[in-house]
């Protein structure tokens, strides 16, 4: 009996690792990033419940810190709202800041990456998880944040991010 419980949880144990291991990233991952690219932000109005759409630009370029990156949003018609967000790849691989990857893949010739977090979200600041789906090649970046309410089953499309380089 001790032998199936230990062998069952070697089984456990390895399915795991195998699950980390195809969900590690490195910084060669996001070298298609680096650069300038063109798009659109479409985000839920919390207070009408209805989508809104603006331009929205980025520029990303790598830090000397190999593993970390500045994206710079730009937004054209919006400038007092325009920031830069530091991403940092854990020296695991497994993280992109404080969201755990739960997902890496190929699709379309196109890298998509799915984060989550636990956090708070909304006008009200509910806890939530958070949820982000990278997708990315050469010419194409979409970023979608979907939020799931404590309490509720279902996942809210928060915003979408949509680019293209030239």
């Amino acid at each position: 009996m001790k032998n199936i419980l230990k062998i069952g949880l070697l089984l456990c144990l390895s399915n795991t690792l195998l699950f980390a291991q195809n969900n590690k990233i490195s910084a060669i991952d996001f070298k298609p990033l680096i650069g300038h690219w063109q798009g659109s932000l479409t985000y839920l109005d919390y207070q009408t419940n209805k989508p809104y759409t603006m331009p929205a630009d980025l520029e990303v370029k790598q830090i000397e810190d190999r593993s970390s990156f500045v994206f710079s949003n730009i937004y054209p018609n919006e400038p007092k709202a325009n920031d830069a967000d530091t991403v940092i790849i854990s020296d695991s691989g497994l993280k992109i800041n404080d969201e755990i990857i739960t997902s890496k893949r190929k699709t379309n010739g196109l890298l998509e990456i799915t984060t989550e977090l636990t956090g708070i979200d909304g006008n009200d600041n509910k806890a939530a998880t958070i949820k982000h789906i990278y997708t990315f090649g050469t010419n194409e970046y979409v970023v979608i944040k979907e939020v799931k309410f404590v309490g509720s089953t279902k996942w809210i499309k928060r915003h979408e991010y949509r680019y293209h380089k030239n």
